[in-house]
C-alpha cells in the first residue's frame, strides 16, 4: 500500500500513481451501481445525545479503520473488527468498544483495482469519524519485500503513524505477544506520516498506522478466504487484536487524551 510520507508538516505531492480511481468520490463516481456488487462500506458511529445545557460529552477516543477491505488487503476488515471490539463472524461485543469503517472489494476477483491510496481517500463518514476521534487506528496489508523483512521471517508487521507514543506501545505490547515489528520511520512508504492519511486526520493531528505483511495475515485464519476469514480466525489473530487492543487503552490513559 504505498503512500507518500513526511516527518514534516509540509504537504507533498500525493501518491497514487498506479490507481485508478483518483479518489473514493471517483470510485463511487465511476461505479454508480457497485456498491453492494464491486465494493462495500460498513461503519459504526456510536450515537450520543446531549440535550442538556449543564452536561458535558467527552471526545470520542479512538477510531478504527481499514481503507482496503475485503479482498484488497485480505485480512484487514476482520482485523479492523476485531481492534473496534466486535467479532468478525457475530458482531457481538468482545470488550470496549470503538468506531470503525472500513472499504472492502467484494468483487470474484480483480479487486485490486479497487484501491485508493490512503492520502487521497475522501470518503465523507471515514474522515468525519477521523477528524471527531482523538485516535485512529488504521489497518492495512502489505508484502513483506515491501515491509523489509529478513526472508526466514516474512510475518512482521510495520508500525507507523504521527503518533509516536502510540507507536511505542503498539511496539510494546505487540513484541511481548511475540509479533515482529518494524518501525515505520524505517520503511517511508509505509510510514504513514503523511498529514493527508487519514491515520492522522484526528483531532490531535496525529495517529497508529499497521502495515501487515501478507504472510502475517495469512497466518491467522484457518482458511484464507473473504467467506470463511470471519469464522476461523485462530490465536495468531486474537494475540495480535489483544495486544493492539492493549495499547489503545494505554494510550487513552496519557495526559493528551483528556481534552476539556
Amino acid at each position: 500500500m504505498p503512500t507518500t510520507s513526511t516527518s514534516a508538516h509540509t504537504r507533498l505531492p500525493l501518491a497514487g500513481a498506479e490507481d485508478r480511481y483518483d479518489s473514493n468520490t471517483d470510485l463511487y463516481a465511476q461505479l454508480p451501481d457497485g456498491e453492494g456488487t464491486d465494493y462495500a462500506r460498513r461503519y459504526l458511529r456510536h450515537a450520543m445525545a446531549d440535550h442538556s445545557p449543564a452536561e458535558r460529552s467527552p471526545f470520542h477516543r479512538t477510531t478504527v479503520l481499514a481503507l482496503h477491505g475485503g479482498s484488497i488487503e485480505p485480512g484487514t476488515s476482520e482485523l479492523c473488527l476485531a481492534l473496534a471490539g466486535y467479532h468478525p463472524a457475530s458482531l457481538g461485543p468482545g470488550g470496549p468498544a470503538y468506531d470503525y469503517w472500513m472499504f472492502e472489494g467484494i468483487r470474484s476477483s480483480g479487486n485490486a483495482e479497487l484501491h485508493v491510496t490512503s492520502t487521497h481517500c475522501d470518503d465523507h463518514v471515514a474522515l468525519a469519524l477521523a477528524a471527531s476521534s482523538l485516535n485512529v487506528l488504521s489497518v492495512h496489508g502489505c508484502t513483506a519485500q515491501g515491509a523489509g523483512t529478513p526472508p526466514d521471517r516474512p510475518e512482521a508487521v510495520v508500525i507507523g503513524g504521527r503518533n509516536t507514543a502510540y507507536k511505542r506501545y503498539l511496539t510494546e505490547e505487540l513484541r511481548a505477544a511475540s509479533f515482529q515489528t518494524i518501525d515505520g520511520d524505517d520503511v517511508p512508504e509505509l510510514a504513514g506520516v503523511h498529514p493527508d492519511n487519514p491515520c492522522n486526520r484526528t483531532l490531535l493531528g496525529m495517529g497508529g498506522q499497521l502495515e501487515l505483511t501478507a504472510e502475517l495475515r495469512r497466518g491467522m485464519f484457518g482458511t484464507y478466504t473473504r467467506a470463511k476469514r470471519r469464522v476461523t480466525t485462530n490465536d495468531t489473530f486474537w494475540r495480535f487484536t489483544t495486544a493492539c487492543r492493549t495499547a489503545t487503552t494505554r494510550l487513552e490513559s496519557d495526559p493528551d487524551q483528556h481534552i476539556p
